[in-house]
């Protein structure tokens, strides 16, 4: 059923002059199925309320809940086309009436981790791209048959959900940003292994994959107390994210899995500097993929000891600080880290050896990420320690990973299988750090357990790296220009 209507509000949003991309559709779906979410859930803290004699205080006031004005219904619980504002008349009221007021919650909220506060940066941030308000109320109709009442259908949702945001990964390059293979994240969790009680943090949260599949691992471990459910969805999952979209459905994401007040703030988490981070701001556990190929502002790079330009290598410092000792961390990043020969990222490496232990390199091919032929490493490491030893990973699917035949579960299965022991295989192999270049602090992957490869790669391969790298020179002198 639910899948259904998911599709009829797509087609739908087709048919609107002002919905031209997935994200697009992603973004209108996000805020329609938000204020929907946020009208059920009062409705049951009224009805609640009720029951034990007391008062609800709605969040809303009462013309701009949903119940009012996008669904009014009659007394047999159908549809009141009388009251249901339709045409010019429903643009006119979101447009002019309803976003105003909800963005009116930044300036009056007391407190920025309430849902009010949330509710006015959502709006602050994103508009209704509805040109006609009959799309409009064919959508609002659609939305309007979705329940968020049991957590069965917040699971079914969260699912319907979660392929949406896999559809824009897939739509190009700027989805992409916002979308990592649940299969390699599920892997980064049960490699990381967290534990009820920790805070677990990702600064580039994005779509919050990271914040939402971990939710999904502890919240199925047996036994579970109350304290243990309230912990997980209130004190556990912590994010920032600095765009605008990805926020909103970093939020809504959360929400369906069942985080019901997501701790995820809208902000650029490189503008803090890291040496600001005190004891209380440190985390448990890190898990994130910083965005590759950005550049950052001069006044951004000072906030960092060693300062560049490529946003993914300031954030590594971020994540680096803002563990705690013992705190672990899984980290994707491009491959060309373990080997660039630019003095930052020497530097960072011989950081990284020195002031954590990097266990774990986990080799991804091109393809991973649906869009860009980019090949990325996921450095697993304990802060506190220095490396004596990293055990490498070189996954290889045994086929070209792309939109109809993707990443999934079992092709990662080896690698968490093995690296619980560090056993070696033709995949996998160990490094002692004193073997590794004091000089360079190269961390290369150079696989000693399988035969010299052909030198001669596959066109498509090249054709694919030699686009992706287009691509992303494109978009940085695109932002270098942006900046002058």
């Amino acid at each position: 059923m639910f899948e259904q209507t998911f599709k009829n509000i797509d087609d739908a949003l087709r048919q609107e002059a002002g919905c031209t991309t997935e994200l697009d559709y992603i973004e209108q779906t996000s805020w329609l199925l938000f204020l929907k979410y946020l009208d059920d859930l009062e409705s049951e803290e009224a009805e609640r309320a009720e029951l034990r004699g007391q008062d609800y205080q709605f969040i809303l006031d009462e013309p701009y809940r949903w119940s009012a004005w996008a669904a009014p219904k009659r007394e047999d619980g159908r549809l009141d086309e009388d009251r249901a504002l339709t045409g010019d008349d429903l643009t006119a009221f979101v447009n002019n009436k309803l976003f105003p007021y909800l963005q009116s919650f930044k300036n009056t909220a007391d407190d920025p981790n309430t849902i009010k506060y949330k509710i006015g940066e959502i709006f602050w941030e994103i508009k209704s791209k509805f040109q006609s308000g009959y799309t409009m109320r064919d959508v609002l109709d659609e939305v309007d048959d979705l329940q968020f009442k049991s957590q069965q259908e917040k699971h079914e949702l969260s699912h319907l959900y979660e392929a949406k945001i896999r559809n824009m990964g897939n739509a190009g390059r700027n989805g992409g940003e916002y979308y990592t293979p649940r299969p390699l994240i599920r892997a980064m969790i049960q490699v990381i292994k967290p534990k009820i009680g920790e805070q677990i943090y990702d600064g580039a949260c994005g779509s919050a994959g990271f914040l939402c599949e971990g939710y999904e691992y502890l919240s199925n471990q047996e036994n579970l107390t109350t304290e243990d459910v309230e912990t997980l969805r209130e004190r556990t999952f912590y994010g920032k994210e600095k765009k605008s979209l990805a926020y909103v459905i970093g939020i809504m994401n959360t929400i369906l899995h069942g985080i019901n007040a997501p701790n995820i703030i809208h902000t650029n988490t490189l503008t803090e500097n890291v040496n600001d981070i005190q004891p209380k701001d440190r985390v448990d556990v890190v898990m994130a993929n910083p965005p590759f190929g950005g550049t950052e502002r001069k006044e951004i790079r000072q906030n960092f000891p060693i300062q560049t330009g490529e946003t993914a290598f300031l954030f590594l410092q971020h994540f680096i600080r803002k563990l705690k000792n013992g705190g672990r961390g899984a980290v994707i990043i491009k491959n060309t880290f373990l080997s660039n020969a630019d003095n930052a990222c020497r530097s960072l490496r011989e950081e990284l050896l020195n002031s954590c232990n990097l266990h774990t390199i986990l080799d991804c091919p091109g393809g991973v990420f649906l869009g860009a032929g980019v090949k990325t490493v996921v450095l697993f490491f304990e802060k506190g320690k220095p490396t004596e030893k990293i055990w490498y990973y070189q996954l290889k699917p045994g086929r070209s990973l792309g939109k109809t035949d993707p990443l999934n579960d079992d092709d990662l299965k080896e690698f968490v299988e093995l690296q619980a022991t560090s056993a070696e295989s033709e995949r996998s192999w160990t490094v002692n750090v004193n073997d590794i270049d004091r000089e360079t602090f190269d961390l290369s992957v150079k696989n000693p357990n399988t035969p010299e490869e052909d030198p001669l790669r596959d066109p498509s391969e090249i054709l694919a790296e030699i686009k992706a790298l287009d691509e992303e020179s494109e978009e940085i002198l695109t932002k270098i220009g942006g900046m002058l």
